[in-house]
């Protein structure tokens, strides 16, 4: 019989899921039995949980890990499977869920973890930025700092009417800054809100940075954001959700297998919603078909 290890973060999102814990335990192992797979629950209480648990599965030799929980979750959980045989589910319940809208997985519990026991197994590819490993998007600048006060708060205030709020108020107040970009090589010298560095095409919530991204194709898209009005991004806005935002005035999008952005000072950046800071240079690079997960048949 396949096995399983079903991590499952009872923080995420709005925090429901405390005190449904045992009820989420136990659909996961019906749904999962169901398909002939043994699952065995691991429920977080800390940060680097889901990473330890997902390691310990792959050790143990097991077929299958599900990480239940929001995009923070399933970086640590994913982090733990690059470069093994072990593949991934997810059973999305944070409040972006950007790497598992992106693959198509849906916010059912019940029918994601039907995908993650029979769905179809794709090979996506990870970024890593220093030692940092990410698998939908990584940035500095406004989103950097987005995801820092975003991280603040805990669970108070979260999904997307949190976020946007949230977004109004820092780009109200954030200035850019000029970094030395060097894509595949080519340096260039750019003022700029915002760089994302993209392997998926969306944050979460169908806020969709760059919708040429594809998880599987080896490359990153480099969205550059340089400073822009207030009236210029609120007239932008619509095409974020819409997935047509293009390169233009003030937007740039280039594929690159690697990227270096260099500063004055520290940089703040993200991996996965997740905030960091680093030193004044960052190398980031690609790692194609590094983790295997589960996805809806095309």
């Amino acid at each position: 019989m396949t096995r399983a290890v079903v991590v499952i973060n009872p923080l995420s999102g709005h925090g429901r899921y405390e005190q449904q814990i045992h009820e989420h335990a136990r659909l996961a192992c019906d749904v999962l039995a169901g398909h002939h797979i043994e699952a065995t629950v691991r429920p977080t209480t800390k940060g680097g949980d889901a990473r330890a648990f997902a390691k310990e599965a792959a050790d143990a030799g097991c077929e299958l890990v599900v990480a239940w929980g929001g995009d923070g979750t399933v970086n640590e959980a994913a982090g733990a499977l690059v470069h093994t045989d072990v593949v991934l589910g997810i059973v999305p319940a944070g409040s972006g869920n950007g790497l598992a809208s992106d693959l198509g997985i849906p916010s059912d519990p019940h029918a994601a973890l039907t995908l993650a026991a029979a769905g179809r197994t794709l090979a996506i590819d990870a970024g890593q930025v220093d030692d940092c490993l990410f698998f939908n998007i990584a940035g500095i600048g406004i989103d950097a700092v987005i995801a820092a006060r975003f991280a603040e708060r805990g669970l108070r205030r979260r999904g997307l009417a949190g976020y946007l709020t949230l977004s109004g108020a820092e780009l109200m107040r954030y200035r850019s800054q000029v970094y030395t970009l060097t894509l595949d090589g080519e340096p260039a010298e750019q003022r700029a809100m915002l760089v994302a560095v993209a392997n998926g095409r969306q944050y979460g919530n169908r806020l969709f940075i760059a919708p040429g991204a594809q998880l599987d194709d080896g490359l990153f898209e480099v969205v550059v954001v340089e400073e822009l009005s207030l009236l210029a991004i609120a007239w932008r806005l619509p095409s974020l959700f819409r997935g047509t935002l293009q390169p233009g005035r003030g937007v740039s999008m280039t594929a690159a297998k690697t990227v270096r952005i260099k500063s004055s000072g520290p940089i703040p950046y993200h991996v996965d919603g997740e905030p960091r800071l680093g030193s004044d240079e960052l190398s980031i690079v690609i790692h194609p078909g590094a983790l295997r997960v589960r996805a809806p048949a095309r």
